[in-house]
């Protein structure tokens, strides 16, 4: 089995009367993206504060890249080793260059100077910032600010990165660009936890999505696997020859049928089983649809549902 970069049981924080987290269970295999979904308000950033030793959980237990959270100073220094946080909020200094704030980091690395300047030059390039190097960050665009806030992350070279709504406010292409970056990176075998509050990006990136709502896990799963826990899910059928239109009729009992357009809608969760089922009895039958096109809902339906209704489920793979 793959080893987790990042497991966590019962994570529990109150602040005063109100519990942010209420018994977080979290398991992340190394080289995969976790995404943790849950709206404004939910623990998403309490979550990533704890796992990055920000700060501390009210109980429970975590081990981030081995290493056991709250098992003392030297344990705690050897997480903060192992990752890398990109927050909300863009840490680059717009009074210094792009250059400059790598080099900082590099310090704050107790990297020699020669090393930081080739490892900042390194970072700066893969991120095409090597043309704004010497100009003030404050004149960088969003997305730039943003490739350069994850360049100074990586240069501990981490091999766990926590990415705090890392696209906010950043225009489609951008946000894309940072798609390509993720990618590469977890191509590169490093582990990332994700929260975000745009769908698709955790559908774009994912392995495994986590939505959290009320302090609680209250789904999770691949997104295909989330996308099946709603309803509207349907296989649809089109016909051009009405005979073989009213077969599908006789045969399909349960579906919903539009006369007009000759199709019919069949209800299903969207698995390959399924569908496979689907076709062998078109097949029995000598009925042939001139389209078949599956239908699920999408993560928006889901976020909408779990978190209206917060009702606990767990998708195992």
């Amino acid at each position: 089995m793959t080893e987790l970069a990042i497991s966590a049981t019962g994570l529990r924080k109150s602040y005063g009367d109100k519990t942010v987290l209420d018994g977080v269970d979290i398991a992340v295999p190394q080289g995969t993206v976790f995404a943790l979904l849950g709206p404004n308000g939910a623990g998403k950033t309490t979550a990533v504060k704890i796992l990055s030793t920000l700060i501390s959980a009210d109980d429970g237990q975590a081990r981030i890249a081995g290493h056991q959270l709250g098992a003392g100073a030297a344990e705690s220094q050897a997480v903060r080793r192992a990752i890398g946080v990109t927050g909300q909020f863009s840490a680059v200094d717009g009074l210094i260059t792009g250059e400059e704030n790598m080099l900082l980091m590099a310090d704050l690395h107790h990297l020699s100077k020669r090393e930081g300047r080739e490892v900042a030059a390194e970072l700066l390039a893969r991120f095409d910032l090597t043309e704004a190097a010497s100009k003030p960050a404050s004149t960088y665009s969003g997305g730039m600010k943003r490739r350069l806030d994850i360049a100074m992350t990586l240069v501990g070279s981490p091999r766990i990165i926590f990415l705090d709504e890392p696209t906010t406010g950043l225009d489609p292409r951008s946000r894309h660009n940072m798609w390509q970056i993720i990618r590469e990176l977890v191509a590169d075998g490093v582990t990332v936890f994700l929260t975000t509050q745009y769908l698709e990006e955790a559908d774009e990136l994912a392995d495994n999505i986590a939505v959290l709502n009320g302090g609680r896990i209250v789904a999770e799963g691949s997104a295909a696997e989330l996308k099946r826990l709603v309803p509207g899910g349907h296989v649809r059928l089109r016909f051009t020859d009405p005979a073989s239109y009213q077969s599908a009729v006789s045969l399909f009992e349960e579906a919903s049928r539009d006369d007009d357009s000759l199709t019919l809608r069949i209800p299903s969760d969207g698995g390959q089983r399924q569908l496979r089922a689907f076709l062998d009895q078109l097949d029995t039958a000598a009925i042939e649809a001139e389209e078949l096109t599956v239908h699920t809902p999408d993560l928006d339906d889901v976020f909408f549902a779990l978190t209206e209704h917060g009702e606990p489920e767990h998708v195992s793979p």
